[in-house]
């Protein structure tokens, strides 16, 4: 089985904000998948699906963002899944709006949605579908990831969005390296 996260913040608050992103993905996923991501389980939001003979269990951890490995490692343990059955998507400050970036693993980058992943499964070894959202150095930086995106990056950033869906549902059949060599050289 595959288990696909979005990392995000629960409730109507947050629902449009750059934190969000993970959220976002998840549910252009979820239409692409023809699924609900609405059964509650492990503290968060799930669906089970199959596509193309395989299982897959799409998440969204409803324990807001820092605390997002309590989830992930619920689900882990449970179904005795191993690191390269995990992706996890989420928002990036470091890379610019509309842009995505994939890795097969590395440090939490500040993020401590992820810093708590990698210290509920004990390693740094998983896959990753990081989504752009910029940062601007004139704002507080907990301003602007819980504030929305300019009517100008709207659009873009949907773009982003739609491309890590497809990088996602396309990692399902296919190894992540695969993955990347096709999706990371998109963003040259």
């Amino acid at each position: 089985m595959k288990l696909i996260v979005g990392l995000g913040n629960p409730g109507a608050k947050y629902e449009n904000t750059r934190h969000n992103t993970g959220f976002q993905v998840m549910d252009e996923i979820a239409k692409e998948l023809c699924i609900n991501i609405t059964q509650q389980k492990f503290q968060a939001l799930i669906a089970t699906t199959q596509f193309q003979g395989e299982k897959v269990m799409c998440m969204k951890p409803q324990t807001f963002m820092n605390l997002s490995g309590e989830a992930v490692g619920a689900a882990m343990r449970f179904y005795h899944l191993s690191l390269s059955d995990l992706l996890v998507i989420y928002d990036d400050k470091d890379i610019p709006v509309g842009k995505i970036r994939l890795r097969e693993k590395g440090s939490s980058g500040g993020q401590n949605g992820v810093k708590n992943i990698i210290a509920h499964v004990g390693s740094e070894q998983w896959n990753r579908i990081r989504v752009g959202i910029g940062k601007d150095p004139t704002r507080d930086m907990v301003d602007w990831v819980l504030g929305t995106f300019s009517k100008e990056e709207a659009p873009i950033h949907h773009q982003a969005i739609c491309l890590a869906k497809d990088a996602a549902i396309y990692s399902i059949t296919h190894s992540f390296m695969d993955t990347m060599n096709r999706f990371n050289q998109r963003m040259k």
